[in-house]
């Protein structure tokens, strides 16, 4: 947001004394001081400001409560911004806005004509001005109000309404506790109202037409950067054209954060990391993005975890938000249920990173693992650094005779080799093979197949696979209150058991080298999910 659109609601706030409307009630603010005690102005403009807060945020829940697209509010309301600059600017259209609204004015005054007291009297005069005046402050009011709407989030707006309800409750105060002298003085207001006014008008246009224009206020003071570091180091592996990034969209939750926006992050480096909690390839990345983050964060780096579900219990905002503490993420995570911002990235992959520059281009991108000090030194060129020389050690994770990626549920299920047929979303009694080929994997016992999973629905349910990997991963679940324990062979002999009491990702099997193997799963009740396995060295 910068600082223009708080600064230019400041302004708003001040040009209020020159409204036509406002101006007849300051005699009021000023007897309604005089008759009370000490402490009624402050009282009068704490009900004023109290009383635009809660209009002002009553009107940004209605349009929320509505479900109008924020987008949709955004451009909308720089054209609305415009038409009250014109109004501003136009003396005839000003004048049949102020003769419009002029009427909430002098029921205002016949409301707040007998008020007397201190402080409490006070707040119930301001809340009055503040509720009953507003729709007559002209388009100065329905400006800052358009703007406050158009924001984001709530925080957003606060700093919209603060410095508006500042602004206008400065030459408010001031009248109060100095007295009529100051009403006098205020006669240069009222014999230049017109130009006074013509002038705000302008200033709402101008400031219109550089919130359009997209440019990044804060950049423009923002101290520049050398294009290279000292030792000549550059961006490696750079995108053959930079270009904006992407806004965030469709983010149902943030975790370890509010909710953040790519336009707001103007002037810090930021890495984009589509991952979920159950790929095993993700979870191999994450103790290198979370060492760059410790590196780098106070650096001006901003890590932002974007959880992109491959399966539908990785939905579930609990269990992202264990998985994250399961793996000690600090950064920011903003659950993309629907995938709007993967498919705004036009992201094809677990995991992904879009490295992004100060001006909020994307310079780098990277899919799946590895190339972690490549990453890393595109990020300390982007800040300004020197190359580092205390990378991470890269793992090896697959080579070329390793098993694929396997996944279970019929939608992607490929390699089955069961005597039966794989029948979707129905129960069946499946018989494993006399034999199964490398990469193949069936069923023994009653199970049902689903889209995305297998699940088990009897007692003594098994699973083999004929895999070729060192280490042996399967995304396994179960429901919430019955786990279920499995018992693991390799080669024909036991090799442990595991009780399966949440939905993730399981390692099952740890050979000394990568070598063919027989895995066998055997589900002891009923109600084992199966996803998919994958596998590493």
């Amino acid at each position: 947001m910068g600082f223009i659109e708080p600064g230019l609601a400041f302004i708003e706030g001040l040009a209020l004394i020159a409204s036509p409307c406002i101006l007849p009630v300051l005699p009021l603010v000023l007897s309604a001081s005089i008759d009370g005690g000490r402490k009624r102005p402050f009282g009068i403009i704490t009900g004023f400001v109290l009383a635009f807060t809660v209009f002002a945020f009553a009107s940004r829940k209605l349009v929320n409560a509505l479900g109008i697209d924020l987008d949709i509010i955004k451009d909308v309301s720089l054209i609305l911004l415009a038409l009250f600059g014109l109004v501003l600017v136009s003396s005839k259209l000003s004048e049949k806005f102020s003769n419009f609204t002029q009427g909430a004015a002098n029921i205002g005054s016949r409301f707040s004509a007998n008020n007397e007291g201190g402080f409490l009297s006070g707040i119930a005069i301001g809340a009055l001005i503040g509720l009953i005046w507003t729709p007559c402050a002209g388009p100065i009011l329905a400006a800052v109000l358009v703007q406050v709407i158009r924001q984001e989030t709530d925080l957003g707006s606060l700093f919209i309404i603060l410095p508006f309800a500042i602004g206008a409750g400065i030459p408010m105060l001031i009248i109060s506790l100095a007295g009529r002298k100051v009403v006098r003085k205020l006669g240069f207001f009222t014999n230049h109202a017109e130009a006074v006014r013509k002038a705000f008008g302008v200033i709402i246009l101008i400031a219109v037409a550089f919130i359009a224009s997209g440019i990044d206020a804060n950049s423009l003071f923002a101290k520049k950067e050398a294009a290279v570091p000292s030792d000549g180091q550059t961006l490696e592996h750079a995108l053959p054209e930079a270009y904006p990034a992407p806004e965030f969209d469709g983010i149902e939750a943030w975790l370890n954060s509010e909710p953040l926006a790519m336009k707001d992050l103007r002037g810090k480096v930021v890495l984009i990391d589509f991952w979920t909690y159950s790929c095993i390839n993700c979870i191999r990345t994450l103790p290198y993005i979370t060492s760059w983050d410790e590196k780098y964060r106070d650096k001006g780096l901003v890590i932002i975890g974007v959880s992109a579900p491959e399966f539908e219990f990785e939905k579930n905002k609990d269990n992202v938000a264990a998985a994250i503490a399961r793996h000690v993420i600090k950064y920011p995570v903003a659950l993309d249920n629907k995938l709007d911002t993967w498919s705004a990235y036009k992201n094809r992959y677990w995991p992904a990173h879009y490295l992004i520059n100060k001006q909020g281009q994307v310079v780098y991108t990277h899919f799946g693992e590895g190339h972690y000090a490549e990453t890393e030194n595109n990020i300390r060129y982007l800040l300004g650094l020197g190359k580092t020389t205390d990378n991470m050690p890269e793992k090896a994770t697959a080579n070329s005779d390793q098993t694929p990626e396997t996944y279970l549920g019929y939608k992607r299920a490929a390699r089955f080799a069961s005597k039966q047929e794989m029948a979707g979303d129905a129960v069946r009694d499946y018989s494993f093979p006399n034999e199964l080929k490398p990469d193949e994997w069936a069923l023994g016992g009653k199970w049902k197949v689903e889209g995305q999973r297998i699940v088990s629905d009897m007692q003594g349910a098994a699973l083999r696979f004929n895999f070729t990997a060192k280490k042996v991963f399967l995304v396994l679940g179960a429901p919430k209150d019955k786990p279920v324990t499995v018992s693991i062979r390799l080669n024909g002999k036991e090799n442990g058991k595991l009780i399966i009491d949440q939905q993730k990702l399981y390692e099952l099997i740890e050979q000394e080298k990568a070598q063919a193997g027989l895995l066998e799963v055997t589900a002891e009740a009923s109600g084992l999910e199966a996803y998919a396995f994958t596998f590493g060295n």
